[in-house]
């Protein structure tokens, strides 16, 4: 019998996810363990592998699509000739429109043709239709529809990219700075107009070129990344490549002596204390209460958690994660990606990629 692919859940707070590559494509013959999708939440990145092997019957979804935990992907079947079954219609609620005879739809390209306002009628027969077909469809009219225009260029507005923790923690921050004006919060998994601490959610990515062109220049990015450091670099890319510039942002309890040098996109939170000579790369995160004491180098995209000390002259590679309380003593190289737990303390260099446990002493 035919096995059926269903997306996994990631996590349980984010039941929805980003379909980040499709590796696959419809009536091709896969072996056991071949690669069938990426799929990313705010929080992860997980790559779908083929349980059996068989032909891929039925792809249900397209790169760059929205998917949620349990939504049919395709089948594994023993012929590529293999018809799925006919699939059971949705029951309707009152006041859902009955989808017109041919029509084949992903379940999120419907949900933007209906929040569109696009007849149903219009859609294409035949071919499966996607958020892509839809946004194409749209054309012009699919800015106005999903973010509200901004009215002239103000040079403090300042968009937040996520709407979770972090980004509450960055809320805070840029309003003690009162020096920027929160045009609203962007999140890929927050419905529309719902509000974090009191700031609408304007949507999600698509909105950024609404944005950008309504007058909005600035942004901050709340994706922390703790668990997969490509979800943060590629929300910087996405910023990027729709024109929004990242400014290094500092909390008025901070304390930055005058020699450090702050790359765009760093954030350093409150009470945070970064030294004489200092220099943190593009991205970096100096969380509440911890110390960069003079001479250190950290690269682009370390994460510091609260709490943490480095002495003086460390070196500090691009990706690293440093746990809450963790101590690393004087002239010590921390290579690129690697992560050290909570509470540790690091006592020489810790070798690119390398994990030092949390309450440990490094090297053990």
């Amino acid at each position: 019998m035919p096995v059926e692919v269903t997306i996994p859940l990631l996590n349980p707070n984010e039941p929805e996810a980003l379909l980040a590559a499709l590796h696959v494509r419809e009536a091709q013959q896969i072996s056991p363990g071949d690669l069938l999708c990426t799929l990313e939440t705010t929080k992860s990145t997980a790559e779908l592998q083929a349980e059996s092997g068989g032909f891929v019957v039925g792809l249900s979804f397209s790169q760059g699509e929205t998917v949620r935990a349990g939504d049919l992907l395709c089948y594994l079947a023993e012929t590529a000739y293999w018809q799925p079954p006919a699939r059971e219609p949705t029951p309707q609620t009152e006041g859902d429109q009955a989808l017109p005879e041919g029509l084949r739809i992903t379940a999120p390209a419907l949900a933007l043709a209906r929040q569109l306002g696009i007849a149903l009628e219009t859609l294409p027969r035949g071919p499966l239709v996607t958020e892509q077909t839809v946004r194409s469809q749209a054309g012009p009219a699919l800015g106005a529809k999903l973010a509200p225009p901004v009215s002239a260029f103000d040079p403090t507005a300042i968009i937040i990219y996520g709407g979770g923790g972090h980004g509450k923690s960055l809320i805070e921050l840029l309003l003690a700075l009162a020096s920027y004006h929160i045009a609203g919060i962007v999140d890929d998994n927050l419905p529309r107009n719902q509000t974090v601490l009191g700031l609408p959610v304007l949507g999600g990515g698509d909105v950024l070129g609404v944005l950008h062109a309504g007058g909005v220049r600035l942004a901050a990015n709340a994706v922390g990344g703790i668990g997969d450091l490509t979800v943060r670099v590629k929300v910087f890319e996405r910023l990027s490549l729709a024109g929004f510039t990242c400014p290094a942002v500092v909390h008025p309890t901070a304390y930055v002596e005058p020699s450090a040098q702050l790359s765009p996109g760093v954030q350093v939170f409150p009470h945070a204390y970064v030294g004489s000579d200092v220099r943190l790369g593009f991205g970096t995160i100096v969380n509440t209460g911890a110390i960069v004491s003079h001479d250190c180098r950290l690269g682009s995209y370390v994460n510091i958690s609260p709490g943490a000390i480095l002495a003086g002259g460390v070196q500090v590679g691009d990706g690293v994660l440093v746990g809450m309380g963790v101590t690393i003593n004087l002239l010590a190289n921390i290579g690129p990606k690697a992560r050290i737990g909570n509470g540790a303390t690091v006592k020489s260099d810790v070798p690119e990629g390398a994990l030092v446990r949390a309450g440990s002493i490094w090297p053990e």
